[in-house]
């Protein structure tokens, strides 16, 4: 019964879930009857938080947990505190691309006011659209996307640059490097400060505390390219489960 409340609660933290599974380990069983639990560990798979971004797995693995018993009873899962899991996420570069097409990332890539882009515009506010992200081993990534300037239309943007973690929060684009390959020659020195000035947008943007799930906060403690899926571990501090 525990194991498909827990279930059930944690599926309400996800826009869509193809698996939630739960495993509960309490022993001797009796512990229950006083809401005490060993720790219980959940995987997913094919999940969807904020209704477009996409988790290819996600399993997380607690600390001894304090419930309310009397919650389960009512189908719910009521802690008696916080508790701490150990956690894993995986990404697929294909999910990874879509989601720059999610409003939440479109937003902040377009109007781009940054003053190094604004200095290569005159002034004005710059967009970037197509963006494509490909994993590259030791945690590169090559990005390429497209944007305009008043003088000059269609003008492309390429670079790799290195993933890292800051404060355990934020995912950040180290060492960007200009990628001229198939550039023409006439565009390459405004496309490379465009390339450099775009790599300071994405730097500002990825912060786990835009997309906490109801009740839980992630946080990590290193990141890996591994073929075409990142792959995040660190903990997650669970405060709640949501009831709807």
């Amino acid at each position: 019964m525990l194991n498909a409340v827990a279930a059930q609660s944690i599926r309400h933290l996800f826009t869509k879930s193809d698996v939630v599974e739960v495993d509960v380990r309490c022993y001797p069983s009796s512990k229950l009857l006083q809401g005490s639990i060993d720790s219980f560990k959940m995987s997913g798979r094919g999940l969807v938080i904020r209704r477009q971004f996409e988790v290819e797995e996600m399993s997380f693995e607690t600390d001894a947990v304090s419930i309310d018993f009397s919650s389960v009873l009512g189908g719910k899962l009521r802690l008696k505190q916080p508790t701490q899991a150990v956690a894993q996420v995986i990404l697929s570069e294909d999910a990874i691309n879509r989601a720059f097409e999610a409003e939440l990332v479109q937003k902040r890539l377009q109007n781009v006011d940054q003053e190094a882009l604004t200095n290569l515009s005159g002034g004005e506010p710059v967009s970037f659209r197509h963006v494509q992200l490909r994993l590259l081993p030791d945690n590169q990534v090559k990005i390429s996307a497209e944007t305009d300037l008043p003088n000059r239309s269609h003008i492309p943007i390429q670079l790799i640059a290195t993933l890292g973690v800051e404060k355990r929060r934020r995912i950040c684009f180290k060492q960007p490097q200009f990628q001229p390959d198939g550039i023409a020659p006439d565009v390459q020195g405004i496309s490379e400060s465009l390339s450099k000035a775009f790599a300071e947008v994405l730097d500002n943007m990825v912060d786990l505390d835009r997309f906490d799930l109801d009740g839980v906060m992630m946080r990590i403690n290193r990141l890996e390219t591994q073929g075409t899926q990142l792959i995040f571990s660190g903990y997650a501090q669970i405060e709640r489960f949501p009831g709807t």
